[in-house]
């Protein structure tokens, strides 16, 4: 009987041992789950080479060019006497001009800063981008510049009549060291 019972024994230790496992200590538990491989994808393509071209940053201003914001326009205008007609200041927007800071002789037309129906015109007259302060000819009444007649060291400034559609022309030439009237067409 010491022989079944020791038998007995190892049966119930062995079933105990069996029973004490849970499913957390099988083997199949610790064994990690077979996982599908993800799918091949190609390696990312490399970015796209730009050849060496044009920069794109813009290229700067020409300060040789017409450039009727410039900063002197404004200032020139500010320190005129007022529009003798309005009592007004004038408006530092020039209502047409060729302002260039290396031309000889540049111009711009403004208006008298007033909400008159025929505000007064006059013309600013400029030299290397300086403004010609003295010495310069009457150049009130001009409501446009006549590009065709207008060159380097030559302005000619226009008064077209809107009504009649008349046009009178007076040239202004820089002559080394002021401005002169050259002539008046029209």
């Amino acid at each position: 009987m010491k022989r079944r019972f020791q038998w007995w024994f190892a049966v119930l230790w062995a079933v105990a041992a069996l029973a004490g496992c849970g499913a957390s200590d099988s083997t199949v538990s610790k064994t990690p789950q077979a996982t599908v491989p993800p799918a091949r994808t190609a390696p990312p393509a490399p970015a796209p080479t730009v050849a060496a071209g044009p920069s794109q940053t813009p290229a700067p201003a020409d300060p040789c060019a017409v450039n009727l914001a410039a900063p002197e326009i404004a200032k020139a205008v500010s320190e005129l006497p007022r529009d003798p007609r309005s009592g007004q200041p004038w408006s530092p927007e020039p209502l047409a001009g060729n302002y260039n800071e290396c031309a000889p002789l540049s111009a711009v037309v403004i208006k008298a800063n007033t909400n008159a129906d025929n505000p007064n015109t006059r013309a600013v007259l400029f030299h290397l981008g300086k403004v010609i302060p003295t010495g310069v000819p009457d150049t009130y009444g001009f409501n446009g510049i006549d590009e065709t007649a207008t060159t380097g060291d030559t302005v000619a400034l226009a008064y077209v009549n809107e009504t009649s559609k008349l046009k009178s022309v007076v040239r202004f030439r820089w002559n080394g060291n002021g401005v002169e009237l050259i002539g008046n067409t029209g």
